[in-house]
């Protein structure tokens, strides 16, 4: 099982984010003697999860004000004089 990805990591030029291992960017177990893989904060900046192909899309996240954003609130309201929701 793979290891979840660190967003923003404290010190990301001390390790080599080429594979699941992390290793310290001066003990690379995986690596043939190439450079270490840069962490996509190195190398995007600020923000480098926002865009791209695993960027989280419009209508993936809840829009302020609908039902999804808030827990516990009735789709529509109930009718006083009836015990179920239904159009007769």
């Amino acid at each position: 099982m793979a290891k979840t990805f660190p967003i923003r990591p404290a010190r990301p030029e001390l390790i080599c984010w080429g594979c699941d291992r992390y290793c310290a960017h001066d003990a690379m177990a995986c690596g043939n003697g190439a450079d270490r893989t840069q962490h996509p904060i190195e190398t995007f900046g600020e923000g480098w999860d926002t865009f791209g192909l695993n960027a989280p899309r419009a209508e993936d996240t809840p829009t302020a004000g609908t039902a999804a954003g808030a827990p516990n609130t009735p789709s529509a309201p109930r009718s006083a004089d009836r015990s179920t929701n239904r159009e007769v």
